[in-house]
């Protein structure tokens, strides 16, 4: 953590670059390092909790090895995304948000991902897959254990 704030002036324009710094080596924003960016760049905690969770690039909690989100934009909701992500929710027993007991894996939700013409999409560590169905999903999580 020391050598991701060396690497930035005390400004506080510097909370995001760092944030971000922190989500890349840690795959979330951990409680100690929001207190040791909060003494450092002498901004209070709730301030940086505000904006961890404004944007839905960073997260407070670790994801799993394989993070699993479905478009639920619009073009991908009305062919089918609802169908599944909630195949996804029975197959791994979580919610959306959360992670598997083992690490494994984790359910997100994103809006459009810009693949519109392929809809309903969902990705897999940023992988994506197109025109997807639910036996499609169950194929991709069968090669991922």
């Amino acid at each position: 953590m020391e050598e991701i704030l060396a690497a930035y002036t005390k400004q506080k324009e510097n909370l995001i670059p760092i944030l971000n710094d922190v989500q890349v080596k840690y795959g979330y924003i951990p409680e100690i390092a929001q207190r040791k960016i909060s003494e450092y760049l002498a901004i209070p905690m709730a301030e940086i909790y505000g904006v961890i969770t404004f944007y839905s690039r960073f997260t407070l909690k670790p994801k799993g090895k394989y993070v699993i989100s479905v478009c639920m934009g619009t073009a991908c909701f009305v062919k089918g995304s609802e169908k599944i992500m909630q195949r996804l929710k029975d197959r791994l027993k979580i919610q959306e948000g959360e992670t598997t007991k083992d690490g494994m894996f984790s359910i997100d939700s994103t809006r459009c991902l810009g693949a519109c013409g392929i809809a309903p999409v969902f990705t897999v560590n940023g992988e994506v897959y197109g025109r997807a169905t639910v036996k499609k999903l169950d194929e991709v999580l069968d090669t991922l254990k």
